[in-house]
């Protein structure tokens, strides 16, 4: 068997609303219950599982690979609801999205303050 990546815990103030939110965003099923988690389920069977928490959040990076369709449907859902949104990691080049590799790609929030990021393809050279 080759190694996979099968589920990671996303950390959220309120797991409802967080799980809700990726749902929404992402275009996925609605979350499932499992034990003190909701759970999404991505399209390359990698789970979500949210957890509340009132300790402090580490924010965490989470990058999806999506299709150029894709992109512009959750891209107009960012845009929609007006959740800022950068063309780098860092977060300074606010209102932009960036062109790396030949695709697109996106950063904006989640509700506990995760940094999320859409591309349309892999990274795979220098900043551009």
């Amino acid at each position: 068997m080759s190694v996979k990546l099968n589920h990671t815990i996303v950390h959220a103030r309120d797991k409802k609303a967080s799980a809700d939110f990726y749902a929404e965003i992402f275009g996925l099923g609605q979350p499932v219950p499992f034990g003190p988690f909701l759970d999404i389920e991505t399209a390359n069977e990698v789970t979500l599982a949210f957890l509340e928490t009132d300790e402090k959040i580490q924010v965490q990076h989470y990058a999806f690979l999506v299709s150029e369709e894709e992109f512009d449907q959750i891209f107009g859902r960012v845009k929609a609801r007006r959740l800022d949104y950068w063309g780098d990691p860092g977060q300074s080049r606010h209102g932009e999205i960036n062109r790396r590799d030949g695709g697109r790609g996106v950063y904006f929030e989640d509700p506990a303050g995760n940094l999320l990021e859409i591309i349309t393809r892999p990274y795979g050279g220098i900043d551009g």
